[in-house]
């Protein structure tokens, strides 16, 4: 929005030159970044302040680490105050002609509407279940298909009238149309390799890689401060591949697709870094507020999106380890109690709790040493998914 107020008020005087500024990519999202940060900041105490009247604390679970007890009535839900930020600023800084920020912006709120709903029957209704698996899984999946039939016509296209085009002639065609190399599974560490999916198979992999790294995120959010700033550091080199496959010039050097407007999608990725740090200065041990699904469930799926656009899904498993192991180590954990209590009629353990940072705290670790230990390993995974930019 800030950028065609920029435009107009340089349309009225030469001596308004200087808000040429805004029309720099960098800029923008720098003080997108800024911006979120101190919505966050100065919003924050009156958010949870919020969240504490209402009563809306978390409840924690009697037969989990007991050091956690001490948590129970930390008020949660604070994923509100992360969207709200990220929303503001990236309505304030990014292109609105931009359809790329407009997918991910409702994709966003969409999860994180899924897990509003979740949350606010957890703790205000005393419904333990919240929102029942089924219906929380057919929401995902309704907003993650529609959004992968969305993407799978916009990635070579740069108007929604086309996109619309080639969906109808998709469906006339009997579902048979051909998709450029650049809409394939990008094989990072080699140039120009990627497998060619098809619409079905692309359509599924977005499906995957959003509902996925929702959920993957949401398992994760289990201790103070381990879920944001991960978030936080995978966005931010997101938010790189963004650019470079947004710049004609920058994708060919280092081999990457072009894909027109993905560059767009710096704003939202630093709207987010920002909004992240601003919640971690209330979420660090010891938390003053807790996530919630809400902010969960919202910000795996923009990662997801994401990835998607700048067809990096790979590159988003590498730099998302933290997340992939956490999801992997509950189904492990709970596809071999229920291989065991069927064969030998008592369910046997792979962890002695999952998710694994709960492994690693019921096996002597501090909170604050998991926390941090993660963090340095997303680090350097992020180093390595960085590197795949020049190493191919």
């Amino acid at each position: 929005m800030l950028i065609w107020l920029a435009q107009w008020l340089q349309t009225l005087s030469p001596e308004l030159g200087f808000f040429r500024v805004f029309q720099y990519l960098t800029f923008r999202a720098v003080m997108a970044a800024m911006t979120s940060l101190l919505i966050g900041l100065v919003a924050g105490p009156w958010v949870i302040a919020r969240l504490t009247s209402l009563k809306i604390g978390q409840p924690i679970r009697g037969y989990g680490v007991q050091a956690h007890l001490a948590k129970t009535g930390t008020p949660t839900m604070g994923g509100v105050l992360v969207l709200l930020s990220i929303a503001i600023s990236t309505l304030l800084w990014f292109e609105w002609s931009n359809r790329f920020v407009w997918i991910v912006l409702l994709v966003t709120l969409g999860f994180g509407a899924i897990g509003w709903v979740d949350d606010w029957r957890k703790v205000v209704r005393k419904d333990p279940e919240g929102m029942r698996s089924v219906e929380k899984y057919f929401w995902q999946s309704l907003i993650g298909l529609v959004a992968a039939l969305y993407l799978v016509f916009s990635i070579s296209e740069s108007s929604n009238a086309r996109v619309l085009e080639l969906f109808l002639n998709w469906v006339q065609s009997g579902f048979d149309v051909d998709l450029p190399p650049k809409a394939g599974l990008m094989v990072p560490f080699f140039k120009e390799i990627s497998y060619p999916l098809g619409v079905f198979g692309f359509v599924i992999l977005t499906y995957l890689v959003i509902v996925g790294s929702s959920n993957a995120v949401n398992l994760t959010d289990g201790l103070d401060g381990l879920a944001i700033m991960p978030v936080v550091m995978v966005g931010s080199a997101l938010g790189v591949f963004a650019y470079v496959t947004g710049s004609a010039i920058y994708s060919k050097y280092l081999f990457l697709p072009h894909i027109p407007g993905s560059g767009e999608l710096l704003i939202f990725c630093a709207a987010m870094a920002g909004a992240g740090l601003a919640f971690l200065w209330f979420n660090a041990h010891p938390a003053q507020v807790f996530m919630g699904d809400v902010g969960a469930l919202a910000l795996g799926a923009a990662l997801g999106t994401i990835a998607i656009i700048v067809r990096q899904e790979i590159v988003l498993a590498i730099m998302g380890g933290i997340f992939v192991v956490e999801a992997l180590s509950v189904m492990a954990q709970v596809t071999y109690f229920k291989y065991t209590k069927r064969k030998y009629g008592q369910g046997r353990r792979i962890l002695k709790m999952a998710p694994l940072h709960h492994h690693f705290e019921k096996s002597g670790w501090t909170e604050t040493q998991v926390v941090v230990r993660f963090w340095i390993i997303t680090m350097l995974l992020c180093l390595v998914g960085l590197s795949t930019l020049k190493l191919r």
